[in-house]
């Protein structure tokens, strides 16, 4: 992980609680997650998980485990970015929790030269997965 000079910090903050309150915009009760991808100093994507366009806003079952068919925050953007006019090469993407290991691939499939987050998940084979790659990978408690 690699540390960043103080006009950088103070700008991967700044997106960071941006994500953070994009994921207040998700539907699922069991964890939000924000997602911003910045190019040029610009957003030029957002996303937050939640269900695919034209399904139902419910992401957990009637036990609370997660739907199979819920879209990670990062797999929004990433998908959101894809349909416009704007493409990610070479951008940052600013995730609130480290992407798992499918969302990784997207990540560097859709030419992300560099991952910031505030809040580590459950396993870190996405992040070994993107650093072999080459990409930036950056943890910034905001806590």
């Amino acid at each position: 992980m690699i540390k960043s000079d103080n006009k950088q910090l103070d700008t991967d903050c700044r997106y960071l609680r941006m994500a953070r309150i994009w994921a207040e915009n998700s539907y699922c009760k069991r964890r939000q997650v924000g997602a911003l991808i910045v190019k040029d100093q610009m957003i030029i994507s957002d996303g937050y998980n939640g269900t695919p366009s034209g399904f139902e806003n419910v992401c957990e079952d009637e036990n609370g485990v997660t739907k199979p068919y819920v879209l990670h925050a990062e797999a929004n953007a990433i998908t959101k970015v894809a349909a416009s006019n704007n493409n990610s090469r070479g951008a940052t993407i600013y995730i609130t929790s480290s992407p798992c290991i499918e969302c990784a691939k997207l990540i560097i499939q859709a030419g992300i030269r560099r991952v910031v987050f505030s809040e580590k998940y459950h396993t870190e084979e996405g992040l070994h997965l993107l650093e072999r790659a080459g990409i930036c990978v950056e943890f910034i408690d905001i806590q």
